[in-house]
């Protein structure tokens, strides 16, 4: 909650210590315990006359609009969906190009979305920091087997990679035929799990893929 003090130094007198203005104009008092003891108000007699000439001063809905305008002024509205779990809200994602590139400068839900209304969780609300944090990964990593280090690699290699392992784990552990003779023609040794984000079609093809490759370990990552 925003605050604006009005302190003892304003006032000179302590029963005003306590005092703050919040954000919607909203008075709050913090009366201390030797003034009560004593048996005196905590506002002064011409507290309201005093307090006037501020309060008219403090146009609080202009400044937060100028707050907002000088982060986010001129900056490009993208729409996007939150990386999440399955309920798909919306965001708009405030961006900007500055040396040639493009700086992300707020995230927050969309207020036009009939799914979320604007409204995000914790982790939605936070979804800025999967480009911004310091932490993030921002090229394939590999840790070759016996290895004790992580090399960069470029995405033509991972792919290959992924797809060598995929193949390999597919013929070490294909069952054609179960105990009972009945052809089944599957594999074993490889699960896959889809985003939550999956539109339905991308949920239906990951689905034909993974099947017809011979996998029975499907998950989807909303139901986990």
């Amino acid at each position: 909650m925003t605050h604006f003090g009005l302190g003892g130094h304003l006032w000179g007198d302590p029963a005003w210590a306590g005092i703050r203005i919040t954000a919607r104009g909203e008075l709050h008092a913090k009366p201390y315990h030797r003034v009560v003891s004593a048996g005196r108000l905590p506002f002064p007699p011409d507290f309201i006359s005093r307090l006037r000439p501020i309060m008219a001063s403090l146009d609080v809905a202009a400044a937060k609009k100028r707050a907002l305008d000088l982060r986010i002024s001129g900056a490009k509205e993208v729409h996007s969906i939150c990386p999440y779990c399955a309920v798909g809200c919306a965001l708009i994602a405030y961006t900007k190009e500055a040396n040639g590139k493009t700086q992300l400068l707020q995230i927050e839900g969309d207020p036009d979305s009939p799914v979320n209304e604007g409204r995000l969780c914790p982790k939605g609300a936070s979804a800025m920091q999967l480009a911004t944090s310091v932490r993030r990964v921002e090229a394939p990593m590999y840790r070759a087997p016996g290895s004790t280090s992580w090399e960069k690699k470029d995405w033509d290699f991972v792919l290959d990679k992924i797809a060598q392992n995929i193949k390999a784990s597919r013929d070490n552990t294909f069952v054609a035929q179960d105990a009972n003779g009945n052809v089944v023609n599957r594999t074993e040794g490889i699960a896959f799990a889809g985003g939550a984000a999956f539109s339905s079609e991308e949920g239906y093809f990951a689905t034909k893929l993974m099947r017809g490759l011979g996998l029975i370990h499907l998950e989807q990552q909303a139901r986990v």
